[in-house]
């Protein structure tokens, strides 16, 4: 089974990104073969990074925070991730980059995707977590989603975001056909390095 972890970018009062995690989340478990989870950073209410030592730091000690621990223990089950990303001054959330920063080995070698919304459709913001993600040994893929302003403005206006999600639904099979052939392959040559 391959487990792929839709991560909630946003813990904002009112914010849109449960709508379309919960969107593209039942579009992944209609594959088959594949585990598909949500992370919502909401039940993760980590501090800010401020640890002495880096999580790439080889040997270091597992961190203290018992949130971190379980955010941590969440990263390592997942074979993959979908990352739905707000844009916020041309970049992610403080919330999201903050969770991504308390862990290292945990992502190294997996694929990730990428959901997005606000600004320039969250381009701006996916580029960023792209740079993030080479770092830290993920594989970002090509395909990703970026969902126009007016499924965003539905959702404060109290229109109907489904019907602007669903006009994406090609564009997301695309994206996760790709982050599962990724994943399949980076598990197999995890699985081979190990």
């Amino acid at each position: 089974m391959t487990v792929i972890s839709v991560i909630v970018g946003s813990t904002r009062q009112g914010r849109f990104s449960e709508k379309p995690a919960q969107w593209i989340l039942g579009r992944l478990k209609k594959r088959d073969g594949v585990e598909a989870r949500l992370l919502d950073l909401r039940d993760f209410p980590m501090p800010f990074f401020d640890q002495p030592v880096p999580p790439a730091m080889p040997g270091r000690a597992p961190y203290e925070n018992e949130v971190v621990q379980k955010w941590t223990s969440e990263i390592a089950q997942s074979d993959g991730f979908v990352f739905v990303t707000p844009e916020y001054n041309f970049g992610p959330s403080a919330v999201l980059k903050n969770a991504i920063d308390w862990v290292y080995p945990e992502w190294n070698r997996k694929a990730a995707a990428f959901v997005s919304y606000g600004g320039a459709a969250g381009v701006r913001s996916v580029q960023q977590l792209r740079e993030t993600a080479i770092e830290l040994q993920l594989a970002p893929i090509r395909s990703s989603v970026h969902i126009p302003a007016a499924s965003l403005w539905a959702h404060f206006q109290g229109g109907d975001v489904d019907a602007g999600l669903a006009e994406l639904d090609g564009v997301s099979e695309a994206m996760i056909d790709d982050l599962l052939w990724w994943t399949a392959a980076l598990k197999t040559a995890r699985t081979r390095a190990s």
